[in-house]
């Protein structure tokens, strides 16, 4: 089979990535302000591309990150396999400081090793791995030389190391701001390359 680019971006912001407070996939929360400039900046970067498809999650947020390409008429598909983890009784609560010791204690045990350990209600790293690779699974299946993803910052997290080889409890490698974007080369099988990485298009 030919090589597909498969470029994979992270939503814009929206108010509860502005006041720092967990959002996870049971949160549907729209992108802000800036969020929308930071989706118009990133069509505008990347409008020369000539993407066959564009994959979102099942959240408004992704969906809205990506507009401007569905308005030139690429295809689209919602795949909520591509959702972000639900951080379960944590969502859409401001942290105090309780709260706060208790959620880099859940990401220290991951770190260790602990990837079946969850917030109640949540889900954990294993989980997600499961359903994001039903997602790329359905993504490399089809037909297109030049994909665009957008999805969530810890799923994506997960999801580099999957295709990257990278063990999971090393996930907090990747670090990264809203509407960035990695660009990998599939070559088939399990073989990716992470061949590009560019910040968001609107520092925040």
């Amino acid at each position: 089979m030919s090589s597909k680019k498969i470029y994979i971006v992270r939503h814009g912001q929206t108010d509860y990535n502005l006041r720092g407070v967990v959002q996870g996939s049971g949160i549907d929360a729209p992108l802000n302000e800036t969020g929308r400039k930071q989706a118009a900046a990133f069509f505008e970067q990347n409008r020369h591309i000539p993407f066959d498809l564009v994959y979102y999650s099942g959240l408004i947020r992704t969906k809205q990150s990506i507009q401007p390409f569905l308005e030139m008429g690429i295809p689209g598909l919602s795949l909520p396999d591509l959702n972000e983890i639900s951080w379960g009784k944590y969502e859409g609560i401001p942290m105090d400081e309780n709260g706060h010791q208790h959620y880099q204690t859940m990401l220290n045990r991951w770190s260790e090793g602990q990837l079946d350990y969850r917030i109640e209600g949540g889900e954990s790293p294993l989980e997600v791995s499961h359903r994001l690779s039903r997602a790329i699974d359905h993504i490399t299946g089809n037909g297109g030389e030049n994909i665009l993803v957008c999805m969530h910052g810890r799923a994506i997290r997960i999801l580099m190391c999957l295709l990257l080889g990278k063990p999971l409890h090393e996930m907090d490698y990747f670090q990264h701001q809203n509407l960035c974007c990695y660009q990998l080369d599939y070559k088939g099988g399990d073989l990716y390359e992470l061949i590009g990485y560019r910040g968001s298009p609107i520092h925040q």
